[in-house]
């Protein structure tokens, strides 16, 4: 590929721990705007995860498996150094409330700092999906109640399964 046509890739960086209808949002919408986005699920071992990376990769491969120019991986690495490998100049993250600004200001600053080579774009989050969080559907879903409006149908199951294999 020449750099005259050269793709315009983007990543979506995250945990995922699950993936919730406010994340496809932000996939959907930003493959809207890009030639590629990978979602790209972090593998963050100062977390205590509900699902394993392989598991969250499939969950947001079949809840995206319509979206053609999206591909889903995993990474164990900074950021940055991820996007060098996968030749994407732009981070795409959700912006869900003023605290979620703040924090993801420090992020972007930093990875600009780290290269200058890569943007942050902040999408705001679809309002109707603006109190969403997966500690919460985790949290409601821990206690048997119902998460399918949260949730794609795949991920309702999978967390059904997880809760019911701990009782």
């Amino acid at each position: 590929m020449t750099n005259e046509c050269k793709q315009r890739i983007a990543v979506y960086p995250g945990s995922f721990d699950p993936v919730t209808l406010g994340h496809i949002d932000i996939i959907r919408r930003s493959a809207k705007q890009f030639d590629k986005v990978i979602v790209a699920v972090l593998n963050n071992l100062s977390k205590n995860p509900l699902f394993t990376v392989e598991e969250k990769k499939e969950l947001l491969r079949t809840a995206t498996a319509d979206i053609p120019n999206v591909e889903v991986d995993g990474f164990r690495d900074l950021l940055v150094n991820y996007m060098d490998k996968k030749e994407a100049h732009v981070i795409v993250r959700g912006i869900r409330t003023v605290t979620d600004f703040e924090y993801e200001m420090q992020l972007a600053s930093t990875n600009q700092k780290l290269n200058d080579r890569i943007e942050t774009i902040f999408m705001m989050t679809n309002p109707k999906y603006s109190y969403l969080s997966s500690s919460m559907v985790k949290e409601i879903a821990r206690f048997g109640g119902a998460v399918g409006e949260f949730v794609t149908p795949d991920v309702e199951q999978a967390l059904r399964r997880k809760y019911s294999d701990m009782n």
